[in-house]
């Protein structure tokens, strides 16, 4: 690999806190993670990153690190690609597009998703909706949303085969051909060299196909074409946001020393933390609400597997400093004149209490970039405290291969009633005694898992977090809140592959309305079906405390009722 030129070394010591720096107070495990950084320093850390030495996570040669690390030049390679990418999206804008739908998943789908929640999108440019549900509502719900000659879909896979973006493609492009004589025109695809997408956009005349760089995962592919091609959509300055990437791939070269490398920092303030604190919550300015579901992903499946991990706490409701349990550790990313101010005061409250934080400012909304490459860096070095490979993602296929089952046994067709594993929401009685049993075996140090294969509105949103703090105030207990089957690609490894601290509640409905997928034999009512019962199956294997309800045609009212025996 070719790096930037780093900053001088300074010596072994942590430097003081900096303005746009983290700031760490990291409790009984400050030592730690002083001792950890001068041990990097000593041995190379920052150089033998960039030379993709895998003993930095495990001895001897590995599968899946090597060919994984193109993310740490994405500064510099993509740079070239950046005028092809702008251009397209000029073009995009003078063809009138009012809409743009993202259908991906995970990598593919969390990146786009900040940025247009983050910046919106400038005049002129579409807006970028995030598809990444295969609730039959959900896709239905962005069918009446759209306009959809004024309609620019970007089916967005790395290795083409993802079933959930070929699905949402099948989809609409059905819609959009007996709309149109060339519905290629309004379809775009992002994926690895060589894949079946790729050629298929190819015969199906595309408007254009994107081949991005194969040598990273998709949890480490924001700054490549698969989040810099939506940004460039929506409007966003994708020079600027790489610009930022770059100065901070420079201040964690080769040639920096761990003590004065951001990311390494902050790497090893996280995984030092881990060992007795692994609840890694995090908090925001409000204009950055959407960045920690982006962190979420990038550590839970990174460091979730081997029976270890970090449990990354996003959008969880805010309590006390004394509600919360001594396993937490709190990272604040703080934007410079945000009016949320309250953030910095919750971070100082949480300090005196007694709990570690690590804090961090960004200087404005672009600094984007450099975030998203810093954590980037902390995952791998986290993972390396830990002794974790933080590039695969073994536990993700166990539950694919048991959907895939589900589905074959089903037959593909209309969701009906859900298998007997999940208890009816109308059985009220043997509800609570089962509620109630789940709940009684909560230990100190667990956490409770909500996975939601419900559509994702606003009223389930509200309801769910509500849930969550019921759950938090009774139990003290870190709470996480994953949409299925989007958190299959991200939590799911961590919930299956992490420490056995989760208490899983899956929530499941059946959907008024189904909606086939074309060019298929099954529809999206039966495909997340099948796919919520593959992940309960794999939970089970793993020995996973989970309850399995079946919310029926009311979620939201199902969620109350759980609320209130949650608060009782």
């Amino acid at each position: 690999m070719n790096p930037p030129k780093g900053p001088k070394r300074i010596g072994g010591m942590v430097p003081p806190v900096t303005p746009d720096g983290p700031g760490f107070r990291l409790g009984g495990a400050q030592s730690r993670f002083e001792e950890r950084i001068r041990t990097w320093a000593g041995n190379g850390f920052s150089r033998r990153l960039w030379a993709g030495d895998p003993t930095l996570w495990a001895p001897g040669a590995v599968p899946e690190i090597a060919n994984r690390l193109g993310w740490l030049e994405l500064p510099q390679t993509m740079s070239p690609r950046l005028a092809g990418i702008q251009a397209f999206a000029e073009e995009v804008k003078a063809g009138g597009f009012a809409q743009a739908v993202l259908m991906g998943m995970g990598g593919s789908s969390l990146a786009p998703e900040v940025f247009q929640r983050t910046f919106g999108n400038a005049p002129g440019f579409p807006e970028l909706i995030v598809l990444d549900s295969t609730h039959p509502a959900a896709v239905a719900a962005v069918e009446r949303r759209i306009d959809l000659p004024r309609t620019l879909f970007i089916v967005s896979s790395k290795s083409g085969t993802t079933v959930e973006p070929l699905s949402f493609f099948r989809y609409f492009w059905g819609l959009a051909g007996r709309a149109a004589a060339s519905p290629g025109r309004q379809f775009v695809a992002v994926t690895d060299p060589g894949t079946p997408l790729a050629a298929m956009a190819r015969d199906r005349a595309f408007r254009r196909v994107f081949e991005a760089d194969p040598n990273l995962g998709g949890r480490f592919s924001a700054l490549s074409e698969f989040g810099l091609v939506p940004a460039a959509v929506v409007g966003l300055d994708t020079a600027k946001l790489l610009a930022g990437a770059r100065e901070e791939a420079r201040v964690n070269s080769a040639g920096t020393s761990a003590a004065d490398a951001p990311g390494l920092l902050l790497g090893a303030a996280i995984g030092e933390s881990a060992l007795s604190r692994d609840k890694l919550t995090i908090l925001t300015s409000p204009s950055l609400r959407s960045l920690p579901d982006w962190i979420e992903q990038l550590m839970a499946e990174s460091t979730g597997k081997d029976g270890k991990g970090i449990i990354p706490v996003a959008d969880e409701p805010v309590v006390a400093p004394g509600l919360y349990g001594t396993d937490r550790v709190f990272a604040s990313i703080i934007l410079d004149g945000d009016p949320g101010a309250g953030i910095g005061r919750l971070t100082d409250a949480l300090e005196t209490a007694g709990h570690p934080v690590i804090r961090t400012r960004v200087h404005d909304l672009y600094s984007l970039g450099r975030v998203f490459y810093r954590w980037e860096v902390a995952a791998a070095a986290a993972a390396s405290v830990l002794g974790i490979h933080p590039f695969n993602q073994p536990d993700v296929e166990r539950a694919k291969e048991l959907a895939r089952k589900a589905m074959a046994g089903s037959g593909g067709g209309p969701a009906s009633a859900a298998p007997e594993e999940a208890l009816p929401a109308h059985d009220a009685p043997g509800l609570r005694r089962d509620f109630d049993r789940w709940l009684g075996q909560a230990r100190p140090g667990d956490y409770v898992a909500i996975q939601a294969f419900l559509p994702p509105r606003e009223d389930i949103s509200r309801a769910l977090g509500s849930l969550r703090l019921g759950l938090l105030s009774k139990t003290g207990l870190a709470t996480t809140l994953g949409f299925g089957p989007r958190f299959l690609h991200s939590t799911g490894q961590l919930h299956k592959g992490g420490p056995n601290e989760a208490l899983v509640l899956q929530l499941i409905d059946e959907p008024a309305t189904d909606l086939a997928v074309p060019e298929t034999d099954f529809t999206f009512g039966a495909l997340i079906r099948a796919q919520a019962l593959g992940d309960y199956q794999a939970l089970r294997q793993r020995g996973r405390r989970v309850l399995r309800v079946n919310l029926k045609e009311d979620p939201a009212g199902g969620i109350g009722l759980l609320n209130s025996w949650a608060g009782s």
